[in-house]
Protein backbone atom coordinates (compact mmCIF):
# COMPACT_ATOMS: atom_id res chain seq x y z
CA UNK A 1 0.00 0.00 0.00
CA UNK A 2 1.23 3.49 -0.86
CA UNK A 3 1.18 4.95 2.64
CA UNK A 4 -0.42 8.29 3.24
CA UNK A 5 -1.13 9.99 6.54
CA UNK A 6 -4.45 9.69 8.36
CA UNK A 7 -6.15 13.07 8.49
CA UNK A 8 -7.95 14.43 11.57
CA UNK A 9 -11.46 13.20 12.31
CA UNK A 10 -14.08 15.32 10.57
CA UNK A 11 -11.76 16.26 7.71
CA UNK A 12 -13.83 17.23 4.67
CA UNK A 13 -12.89 15.28 1.54
CA UNK A 14 -14.88 16.56 -1.41
CA UNK A 15 -15.02 18.15 -4.83
CA UNK A 16 -15.42 21.65 -6.25
CA UNK A 17 -17.12 23.36 -9.20
CA UNK A 18 -18.66 26.72 -10.15
CA UNK A 19 -22.29 27.29 -11.10
CA UNK A 20 -21.61 28.79 -14.52
CA UNK A 21 -19.40 25.88 -15.55
CA UNK A 22 -21.88 23.08 -14.98
CA UNK A 23 -25.46 24.28 -14.38
CA UNK A 24 -26.41 25.25 -17.94
CA UNK A 25 -30.04 26.51 -18.06
CA UNK A 26 -28.52 29.95 -18.51
CA UNK A 27 -31.77 31.76 -19.28
CA UNK A 28 -34.45 29.83 -17.36
CA UNK A 29 -36.49 30.65 -14.25
CA UNK A 30 -35.68 34.34 -14.44
CA UNK A 31 -31.89 34.07 -14.57
CA UNK A 32 -30.10 37.09 -16.01
CA UNK A 33 -27.00 37.28 -18.22
CA UNK A 34 -23.66 36.93 -16.44
CA UNK A 35 -20.19 37.67 -17.77
CA UNK A 36 -19.75 33.92 -18.36
CA UNK A 37 -22.72 34.01 -20.71
CA UNK A 38 -20.96 36.34 -23.18
CA UNK A 39 -17.74 34.31 -23.43
CA UNK A 40 -17.42 32.23 -26.59
CA UNK A 41 -15.59 28.91 -26.66
CA UNK A 42 -11.82 28.95 -27.02
CA UNK A 43 -9.34 26.11 -26.94
CA UNK A 44 -5.82 25.28 -25.85
CA UNK A 45 -3.73 28.30 -26.91
CA UNK A 46 -6.75 30.21 -28.27
CA UNK A 47 -8.31 32.68 -25.80
CA UNK A 48 -12.06 33.00 -25.37
CA UNK A 49 -13.67 35.95 -27.14
CA UNK A 50 -16.03 38.20 -25.17
CA UNK A 51 -19.03 39.53 -27.10
CA UNK A 52 -20.97 42.72 -26.38
CA UNK A 53 -24.26 40.81 -26.37
CA UNK A 54 -25.32 37.17 -26.68
CA UNK A 55 -25.02 36.38 -30.39
CA UNK A 56 -27.74 34.07 -31.75
CA UNK A 57 -25.22 31.86 -33.56
CA UNK A 58 -22.41 32.03 -30.97
CA UNK A 59 -20.97 28.95 -29.28
CA UNK A 60 -21.31 29.77 -25.58
CA UNK A 61 -20.37 26.60 -23.68
CA UNK A 62 -21.48 28.00 -20.31
CA UNK A 63 -25.03 28.20 -21.64
CA UNK A 64 -25.01 24.38 -21.67
CA UNK A 65 -22.59 23.35 -18.96
CA UNK A 66 -23.37 19.70 -18.21
CA UNK A 67 -27.08 20.43 -17.55
CA UNK A 68 -26.48 20.08 -13.81
CA UNK A 69 -29.47 22.37 -13.28
CA UNK A 70 -31.62 19.35 -14.11
CA UNK A 71 -29.32 16.40 -13.36
CA UNK A 72 -28.05 17.31 -9.88
CA UNK A 73 -30.15 14.71 -7.98
CA UNK A 74 -28.56 11.83 -9.91
CA UNK A 75 -25.13 13.49 -9.83
CA UNK A 76 -25.23 13.86 -6.05
CA UNK A 77 -26.05 10.16 -5.74
CA UNK A 78 -22.87 9.41 -7.70
CA UNK A 79 -20.94 11.76 -5.42
CA UNK A 80 -22.35 10.00 -2.37
CA UNK A 81 -21.12 6.70 -3.85
CA UNK A 82 -17.72 8.36 -4.33
CA UNK A 83 -17.78 9.17 -0.63
CA UNK A 84 -17.70 12.97 -0.79
CA UNK A 85 -18.12 14.67 2.58
CA UNK A 86 -18.39 18.17 1.10
CA UNK A 87 -19.05 19.81 -2.25
CA UNK A 88 -18.19 23.33 -3.28
CA UNK A 89 -20.26 25.24 -5.80
CA UNK A 90 -21.34 28.85 -6.23
CA UNK A 91 -24.57 30.78 -6.02
CA UNK A 92 -25.08 32.29 -9.47
CA UNK A 93 -25.67 35.96 -8.64
CA UNK A 94 -27.86 36.33 -11.75
CA UNK A 95 -30.25 33.63 -10.54
CA UNK A 96 -30.94 35.69 -7.41
CA UNK A 97 -30.66 39.22 -8.84
CA UNK A 98 -30.82 38.89 -12.65
CA UNK A 99 -29.31 42.34 -13.32
CA UNK A 100 -27.52 42.68 -10.00
CA UNK A 101 -29.07 46.02 -9.02
CA UNK A 102 -32.66 45.00 -8.21
CA UNK A 103 -34.02 45.56 -4.73
CA UNK A 104 -36.02 42.30 -4.57
CA UNK A 105 -34.61 38.83 -5.28
CA UNK A 106 -35.86 36.29 -7.80
CA UNK A 107 -37.74 33.65 -5.82
CA UNK A 108 -37.28 30.97 -8.49
CA UNK A 109 -33.52 31.26 -8.13
CA UNK A 110 -33.69 31.00 -4.35
CA UNK A 111 -35.97 27.99 -4.61
CA UNK A 112 -33.51 26.25 -6.94
CA UNK A 113 -30.66 26.59 -4.45
CA UNK A 114 -32.96 25.54 -1.61
CA UNK A 115 -33.55 22.27 -3.44
CA UNK A 116 -29.87 21.89 -4.41
CA UNK A 117 -28.68 22.37 -0.83
CA UNK A 118 -31.30 20.02 0.56
CA UNK A 119 -30.29 17.37 -1.97
CA UNK A 120 -26.65 17.65 -0.92
CA UNK A 121 -27.54 17.30 2.74
CA UNK A 122 -29.81 14.34 2.01
CA UNK A 123 -26.76 12.59 0.52
CA UNK A 124 -24.54 13.40 3.50
CA UNK A 125 -22.62 16.09 1.60
CA UNK A 126 -21.83 19.40 3.30
CA UNK A 127 -22.38 22.44 1.04
CA UNK A 128 -19.51 24.91 0.63
CA UNK A 129 -20.65 28.00 -1.28
CA UNK A 130 -18.91 30.81 -3.15
CA UNK A 131 -20.71 34.12 -3.62
CA UNK A 132 -18.84 35.43 -6.68
CA UNK A 133 -17.15 32.90 -8.95
CA UNK A 134 -16.52 34.57 -12.33
CA UNK A 135 -20.26 35.13 -12.91
CA UNK A 136 -20.94 38.83 -12.21
CA UNK A 137 -24.21 40.11 -13.71
CA UNK A 138 -23.33 41.51 -17.13
CA UNK A 139 -25.65 44.46 -16.52
CA UNK A 140 -23.27 45.61 -13.76
CA UNK A 141 -20.45 45.57 -16.33
CA UNK A 142 -22.23 47.49 -19.08
CA UNK A 143 -24.16 49.97 -16.92
CA UNK A 144 -21.83 50.53 -13.97
CA UNK A 145 -18.36 49.68 -15.28
CA UNK A 146 -17.95 46.66 -13.00
CA UNK A 147 -16.12 46.86 -9.70
CA UNK A 148 -14.43 50.15 -10.56
CA UNK A 149 -17.77 51.55 -9.36
CA UNK A 150 -18.23 51.74 -5.59
CA UNK A 151 -21.98 51.19 -6.00
CA UNK A 152 -21.31 47.49 -6.53
CA UNK A 153 -20.44 47.20 -2.84
CA UNK A 154 -24.08 47.90 -1.99
CA UNK A 155 -25.39 45.48 -4.62
CA UNK A 156 -23.07 42.68 -3.49
CA UNK A 157 -23.88 43.13 0.18
CA UNK A 158 -27.60 43.00 -0.62
CA UNK A 159 -27.10 39.77 -2.58
CA UNK A 160 -25.03 38.23 0.22
CA UNK A 161 -27.52 39.14 2.94
CA UNK A 162 -30.37 37.55 0.98
CA UNK A 163 -28.56 34.23 0.54
CA UNK A 164 -27.16 34.18 4.10
CA UNK A 165 -30.66 34.67 5.48
CA UNK A 166 -32.11 32.03 3.16
CA UNK A 167 -29.42 29.34 3.37
CA UNK A 168 -27.30 30.19 6.43
CA UNK A 169 -29.13 27.69 8.62
CA UNK A 170 -27.86 24.85 6.40
CA UNK A 171 -24.56 26.17 5.00
CA UNK A 172 -21.65 26.80 7.35
CA UNK A 173 -18.76 27.50 4.95
CA UNK A 174 -18.86 30.45 2.54
CA UNK A 175 -16.33 32.32 0.39
CA UNK A 176 -16.66 35.81 -1.04
CA UNK A 177 -14.63 36.24 -4.27
CA UNK A 178 -13.10 33.31 -6.11
CA UNK A 179 -9.37 33.63 -6.84
CA UNK A 180 -9.53 37.37 -6.27
CA UNK A 181 -5.79 37.68 -6.85
CA UNK A 182 -5.90 36.37 -10.43
CA UNK A 183 -5.97 40.05 -11.31
CA UNK A 184 -2.19 40.21 -11.02
CA UNK A 185 -2.53 39.17 -14.68
CA UNK A 186 -3.87 42.65 -15.34
CA UNK A 187 -2.36 42.71 -18.84
CA UNK A 188 -4.78 39.88 -19.73
CA UNK A 189 -8.36 41.14 -20.21
CA UNK A 190 -9.98 37.86 -19.15
CA UNK A 191 -9.03 37.89 -15.44
CA UNK A 192 -9.97 41.56 -15.29
CA UNK A 193 -13.43 40.76 -16.67
CA UNK A 194 -13.95 37.53 -14.75
CA UNK A 195 -12.75 38.87 -11.41
CA UNK A 196 -13.90 42.48 -11.51
CA UNK A 197 -16.20 42.99 -14.49
CA UNK A 198 -13.68 45.39 -16.06
CA UNK A 199 -14.14 45.84 -19.79
CA UNK A 200 -13.46 48.52 -22.43
CA UNK A 201 -10.61 50.33 -20.69
CA UNK A 202 -7.32 51.75 -21.96
CA UNK A 203 -4.42 49.39 -21.47
CA UNK A 204 -2.46 52.19 -19.80
CA UNK A 205 -5.11 52.33 -17.07
CA UNK A 206 -5.33 48.59 -16.48
CA UNK A 207 -3.08 48.31 -13.45
CA UNK A 208 -4.64 51.23 -11.58
CA UNK A 209 -8.15 49.98 -12.38
CA UNK A 210 -7.20 46.55 -11.06
CA UNK A 211 -6.20 48.05 -7.71
CA UNK A 212 -9.27 50.30 -7.58
CA UNK A 213 -11.69 47.46 -8.34
CA UNK A 214 -9.88 45.18 -5.91
CA UNK A 215 -10.24 47.72 -3.13
CA UNK A 216 -13.99 47.91 -3.65
CA UNK A 217 -14.14 44.09 -3.64
CA UNK A 218 -12.13 43.92 -0.43
CA UNK A 219 -14.43 46.39 1.32
CA UNK A 220 -17.43 44.45 0.04
CA UNK A 221 -15.90 41.20 1.29
CA UNK A 222 -15.38 42.68 4.77
CA UNK A 223 -18.94 44.02 4.90
CA UNK A 224 -20.28 40.65 3.79
CA UNK A 225 -18.24 38.91 6.50
CA UNK A 226 -19.73 41.29 9.04
CA UNK A 227 -23.24 40.63 7.73
CA UNK A 228 -22.76 36.85 7.88
CA UNK A 229 -21.68 36.96 11.52
CA UNK A 230 -24.64 39.18 12.39
CA UNK A 231 -27.15 36.92 10.62
CA UNK A 232 -25.80 33.62 11.94
CA UNK A 233 -22.76 33.40 14.24
CA UNK A 234 -22.16 29.82 13.08
CA UNK A 235 -21.36 30.94 9.53
CA UNK A 236 -17.67 30.85 8.61
CA UNK A 237 -16.52 33.18 5.84
CA UNK A 238 -13.26 32.75 3.95
CA UNK A 239 -11.41 34.58 1.26
CA UNK A 240 -10.34 32.55 -1.76
CA UNK A 241 -6.81 32.89 -3.08
CA UNK A 242 -5.23 31.41 -6.22
CA UNK A 243 -2.06 30.11 -4.62
CA UNK A 244 0.76 29.70 -7.12
CA UNK A 245 4.14 29.84 -5.37
CA UNK A 246 6.68 32.07 -7.09
CA UNK A 247 10.24 30.82 -6.59
CA UNK A 248 13.46 32.64 -7.49
CA UNK A 249 14.82 31.29 -10.77
CA UNK A 250 18.31 31.10 -9.26
CA UNK A 251 20.05 31.69 -5.93
CA UNK A 252 21.13 35.12 -7.17
CA UNK A 253 20.10 37.58 -4.40
CA UNK A 254 18.36 39.86 -6.89
CA UNK A 255 16.20 36.95 -8.08
CA UNK A 256 15.36 36.08 -4.48
CA UNK A 257 14.32 39.68 -3.83
CA UNK A 258 12.17 39.69 -6.95
CA UNK A 259 10.50 36.44 -5.88
CA UNK A 260 9.74 37.98 -2.50
CA UNK A 261 8.05 40.94 -4.15
CA UNK A 262 6.18 38.65 -6.53
CA UNK A 263 4.73 36.81 -3.54
CA UNK A 264 3.85 40.10 -1.85
CA UNK A 265 2.19 41.40 -5.01
CA UNK A 266 0.23 38.22 -5.70
CA UNK A 267 -1.03 37.81 -2.16
CA UNK A 268 -1.66 41.29 -0.73
CA UNK A 269 -5.38 40.45 -1.10
CA UNK A 270 -4.78 37.75 1.52
CA UNK A 271 -3.04 40.29 3.77
CA UNK A 272 -6.08 42.57 3.70
CA UNK A 273 -8.56 39.72 4.16
CA UNK A 274 -6.69 38.01 6.99
CA UNK A 275 -4.82 40.89 8.67
CA UNK A 276 -7.21 43.76 7.95
CA UNK A 277 -4.78 46.23 6.43
CA UNK A 278 -2.79 47.03 3.30
CA UNK A 279 0.97 46.38 3.43
CA UNK A 280 3.28 49.39 3.52
CA UNK A 281 5.14 48.46 0.34
CA UNK A 282 1.90 48.60 -1.65
CA UNK A 283 0.94 52.04 -0.37
CA UNK A 284 4.42 53.29 -1.32
CA UNK A 285 4.05 51.69 -4.77
CA UNK A 286 0.69 53.40 -5.35
CA UNK A 287 2.25 56.71 -4.37
CA UNK A 288 5.17 56.09 -6.73
CA UNK A 289 2.84 55.26 -9.62
CA UNK A 290 0.47 58.15 -8.90
CA UNK A 291 -2.49 55.79 -8.49
CA UNK A 292 -5.66 57.28 -7.03
CA UNK A 293 -7.15 54.43 -4.98
CA UNK A 294 -10.03 55.73 -2.88
CA UNK A 295 -9.14 54.09 0.43
CA UNK A 296 -11.13 56.09 2.98
CA UNK A 297 -10.70 56.03 6.78
CA UNK A 298 -14.13 54.37 6.95
CA UNK A 299 -12.91 51.66 4.56
CA UNK A 300 -9.84 51.05 6.71
CA UNK A 301 -11.97 50.64 9.82
CA UNK A 302 -14.26 48.16 8.04
CA UNK A 303 -11.29 46.10 6.78
CA UNK A 304 -9.62 46.03 10.18
CA UNK A 305 -12.76 44.96 12.05
CA UNK A 306 -13.97 42.21 9.72
CA UNK A 307 -11.20 39.79 8.84
CA UNK A 308 -12.02 36.35 7.45
CA UNK A 309 -12.48 33.20 9.52
CA UNK A 310 -10.36 31.00 7.27
CA UNK A 311 -8.21 31.13 4.14
CA UNK A 312 -9.47 29.10 1.19
CA UNK A 313 -7.19 28.57 -1.76
CA UNK A 314 -6.71 26.84 -5.08
CA UNK A 315 -3.43 25.18 -5.97
CA UNK A 316 -2.44 24.04 -9.44
CA UNK A 317 1.14 25.04 -10.22
CA UNK A 318 4.17 27.14 -9.35
CA UNK A 319 6.38 29.55 -11.29
CA UNK A 320 9.84 31.05 -11.18
CA UNK A 321 10.76 34.69 -11.54
CA UNK A 322 13.92 36.63 -12.40
CA UNK A 323 15.13 40.09 -11.49
CA UNK A 324 14.07 42.89 -13.83
CA UNK A 325 16.52 45.51 -12.63
CA UNK A 326 13.69 47.77 -11.45
CA UNK A 327 14.41 49.31 -8.06
CA UNK A 328 10.66 49.32 -7.27
CA UNK A 329 10.47 45.60 -8.06
CA UNK A 330 7.41 46.20 -10.23
CA UNK A 331 5.82 42.81 -10.82
CA UNK A 332 4.26 41.94 -14.16
CA UNK A 333 2.96 38.41 -14.22
CA UNK A 334 2.93 38.36 -18.02
CA UNK A 335 6.58 39.21 -18.65
CA UNK A 336 9.12 37.79 -16.22
CA UNK A 337 7.80 34.37 -15.31
CA UNK A 338 9.86 31.34 -16.19
CA UNK A 339 9.73 27.56 -16.06
CA UNK A 340 11.28 25.44 -13.36
CA UNK A 341 13.65 22.90 -14.99
CA UNK A 342 12.93 20.40 -12.19
CA UNK A 343 9.22 20.16 -12.98
CA UNK A 344 7.09 18.56 -15.69
CA UNK A 345 4.08 20.21 -17.36
CA UNK A 346 0.50 19.27 -18.15
CA UNK A 347 -0.83 19.34 -21.72
CA UNK A 348 -1.90 22.93 -21.05
CA UNK A 349 1.58 24.01 -19.94
CA UNK A 350 0.89 24.07 -16.20
CA UNK A 351 3.93 23.01 -14.18
CA UNK A 352 3.31 20.11 -11.81
CA UNK A 353 4.74 20.80 -8.34
CA UNK A 354 3.36 18.63 -5.50
CA UNK A 355 5.92 19.86 -2.96
CA UNK A 356 4.66 23.39 -3.57
CA UNK A 357 1.43 22.55 -1.74
CA UNK A 358 3.30 21.97 1.51
CA UNK A 359 5.53 25.00 0.92
CA UNK A 360 2.50 27.21 0.24
CA UNK A 361 0.59 26.02 3.31
CA UNK A 362 3.57 26.79 5.52
CA UNK A 363 4.02 30.21 3.90
CA UNK A 364 0.36 31.14 4.37
CA UNK A 365 0.19 29.89 7.96
CA UNK A 366 3.30 31.85 8.94
CA UNK A 367 1.84 34.99 7.32
CA UNK A 368 -1.90 34.87 8.09
CA UNK A 369 -2.38 32.48 11.04
CA UNK A 370 -5.79 31.34 9.85
CA UNK A 371 -7.19 27.83 9.36
CA UNK A 372 -7.03 26.79 5.71
CA UNK A 373 -9.28 25.05 3.21
CA UNK A 374 -8.03 23.64 -0.11
CA UNK A 375 -11.00 24.29 -2.37
CA UNK A 376 -9.39 23.60 -5.76
CA UNK A 377 -6.58 21.33 -6.92
CA UNK A 378 -6.62 19.15 -9.98
CA UNK A 379 -5.27 17.99 -13.30
CA UNK A 380 -6.78 19.05 -16.60
CA UNK A 381 -6.17 16.40 -19.24
CA UNK A 382 -7.53 14.71 -22.36
CA UNK A 383 -9.49 11.62 -21.27
CA UNK A 384 -10.63 8.78 -23.53
CA UNK A 385 -13.96 7.03 -23.01
CA UNK A 386 -13.48 3.38 -23.93
CA UNK A 387 -16.13 1.24 -25.59
CA UNK A 388 -16.89 -0.49 -22.28
CA UNK A 389 -17.50 2.85 -20.51
CA UNK A 390 -14.17 2.91 -18.69
CA UNK A 391 -11.73 5.84 -18.54
CA UNK A 392 -8.14 5.00 -17.64
CA UNK A 393 -6.72 8.19 -16.11
CA UNK A 394 -3.61 6.93 -14.30
CA UNK A 395 -1.98 10.32 -14.96
CA UNK A 396 -4.66 12.02 -12.83
CA UNK A 397 -4.19 9.49 -10.02
CA UNK A 398 -0.42 10.09 -10.08
CA UNK A 399 -1.01 13.85 -9.86
CA UNK A 400 -3.32 13.50 -6.87
CA UNK A 401 -1.05 11.00 -5.11
CA UNK A 402 1.76 13.55 -4.99
CA UNK A 403 -0.38 16.53 -4.05
CA UNK A 404 -2.41 14.76 -1.38
CA UNK A 405 0.74 13.34 0.21
CA UNK A 406 2.28 16.83 0.36
CA UNK A 407 -0.93 18.26 1.82
CA UNK A 408 -1.04 15.51 4.46
CA UNK A 409 2.56 16.18 5.48
CA UNK A 410 1.72 19.85 5.99
CA UNK A 411 -1.12 18.85 8.32
CA UNK A 412 0.33 15.85 10.14
CA UNK A 413 4.03 16.75 10.25
CA UNK A 414 3.89 20.58 10.21
CA UNK A 415 0.74 20.98 12.31
CA UNK A 416 -1.12 23.28 9.93
CA UNK A 417 -4.89 23.37 10.53
CA UNK A 418 -6.78 22.35 7.38
CA UNK A 419 -10.56 22.10 7.16
CA UNK A 420 -10.73 19.96 4.04
CA UNK A 421 -9.63 19.13 0.54
CA UNK A 422 -12.01 19.79 -2.37
CA UNK A 423 -10.27 18.92 -5.65
CA UNK A 424 -11.40 20.42 -8.93
CA UNK A 425 -13.80 19.28 -10.18
CA UNK A 426 -15.32 16.00 -9.01
CA UNK A 427 -17.26 15.80 -12.27
CA UNK A 428 -16.25 17.02 -15.74
CA UNK A 429 -17.35 20.59 -16.46
CA UNK A 430 -16.68 23.44 -18.91
CA UNK A 431 -13.21 24.94 -18.46
CA UNK A 432 -13.33 28.57 -17.29
CA UNK A 433 -10.10 29.51 -19.05
CA UNK A 434 -10.73 27.93 -22.46
CA UNK A 435 -14.42 26.99 -22.55
CA UNK A 436 -13.47 23.42 -23.44
CA UNK A 437 -15.13 20.24 -22.26
CA UNK A 438 -12.10 18.31 -23.52
CA UNK A 439 -9.97 19.78 -20.73
CA UNK A 440 -11.29 17.36 -18.15
CA UNK A 441 -10.73 17.43 -14.39
CA UNK A 442 -13.39 15.16 -12.90
CA UNK A 443 -13.47 11.72 -11.33
CA UNK A 444 -16.77 11.37 -13.20
CA UNK A 445 -16.67 11.50 -17.01
CA UNK A 446 -19.46 13.41 -18.77
CA UNK A 447 -20.09 12.36 -22.38
CA UNK A 448 -20.20 15.81 -23.98
CA UNK A 449 -17.75 17.41 -26.39
CA UNK A 450 -16.73 21.04 -26.95
CA UNK A 451 -19.86 21.66 -29.04
CA UNK A 452 -22.15 20.15 -26.42
CA UNK A 453 -22.64 17.01 -28.52
CA UNK A 454 -22.91 13.63 -26.82
CA UNK A 455 -25.19 11.55 -24.66
CA UNK A 456 -24.53 13.47 -21.46
CA UNK A 457 -24.16 10.13 -19.67
CA UNK A 458 -21.92 9.90 -16.60
CA UNK A 459 -19.14 7.30 -16.28
CA UNK A 460 -16.80 6.44 -13.39
CA UNK A 461 -13.14 6.97 -14.27
CA UNK A 462 -10.39 4.84 -12.72
CA UNK A 463 -9.65 7.85 -10.49
CA UNK A 464 -13.20 7.53 -9.09
CA UNK A 465 -12.42 4.20 -7.41
CA UNK A 466 -9.01 5.46 -6.31
CA UNK A 467 -10.37 8.65 -4.67
CA UNK A 468 -13.12 6.54 -3.09
CA UNK A 469 -10.48 4.50 -1.26
CA UNK A 470 -8.55 7.61 -0.25
CA UNK A 471 -11.66 9.04 1.38
CA UNK A 472 -12.62 5.73 3.00
CA UNK A 473 -9.16 5.49 4.58
CA UNK A 474 -9.19 9.20 5.55
CA UNK A 475 -6.06 9.73 3.50
CA UNK A 476 -4.01 6.69 4.58
CA UNK A 477 -4.33 4.56 1.45
CA UNK A 478 -2.96 6.27 -1.68
CA UNK A 479 -2.20 3.06 -3.57
CA UNK A 480 -3.40 2.54 -7.13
Amino acid sequence: MVKGYRMPDGFLWGGAVAAHQLEGAWDVDGKGVSIADVMLAGKNGVPREVTDTVLPDGNYPNHRGIDFYHTYPADFKLMKELGLKAFRTSIAWTRIFPNGDETEPNEAGLAYYDALIDEMLANGIEPVLTLSHFEIPYHLVTEYGGWRNRQLITFFERFARVVFERFGDRVKYWMTFNEINNQTSWMDPHPMLQNSGLKDYDEADAEELMYLASHHELVASALVTKAAHEINPNIQVGDMIAMNPVYPATSKPEDIMMAERAMQARYFWGDVHALGQYPNWLRKYWEHKGFDIDVTPEDEAILAANTVDYVAFSYYMSWTVTDTGDEWLAYNEESNHGDNPFLQKSDWGWQIDPVGVRWAMNWMWDRWHKPMFIVENGFGAYDKLEADGSVHDDYRIAYFQGHIEAMERAVVLDGIPLIGYLPWSGIDIVSASTGEMLKRYGFIYVDLDDMGQGSGERYRKDSFKWYQQVIASNGEDLEV
